[in-house]
């Protein structure tokens, strides 16, 4: 039998926004608890489903199920755990006509 057990958890990236004031909280509960911001977002949203009893119980409506998905989340590339999207390719002639300005736009 194996001393260890590792459970793989798939992660997707989400891009949301906070006030100034939230995410400075975020940062100082991260350096708090000596933890990536992430953790703290991911433990606190999990925390916060977890005992709102209402919440427990819209989740076995049907309503529940047809929720229109509005956290916008970065489609995973092919290397599963990569955080940014490998780069393409560029043509000299496609990169000519893009201004840096439209490429970083590009890159949402």
């Amino acid at each position: 039998m194996p001393l260890l057990e590792v459970t793989q958890t798939r992660h997707v990236s989400a891009s949301i926004r906070l006030t100034d004031s939230t995410a400075v909280l975020v940062d100082q509960y991260a350096a708090f608890i000596k933890a990536p911001a992430d953790n703290v977002v991911e433990e606190s949203l999990k925390h916060v489903f977890a005992k709102d009893r209402d919440f427990q119980e819209y989740l076995k409506s049907p309503e529940a199920q047809r929720i229109t998905p509005t956290l916008r989340v970065r489609r995973a590339n092919a290397y599963d755990g990569a955080e940014a999207s490998p780069k393409k390719p560029v043509s000299a002639a496609s990169s000519a006509s893009q201004t840096p300005a439209s490429v970083a736009g590009s890159r949402a």
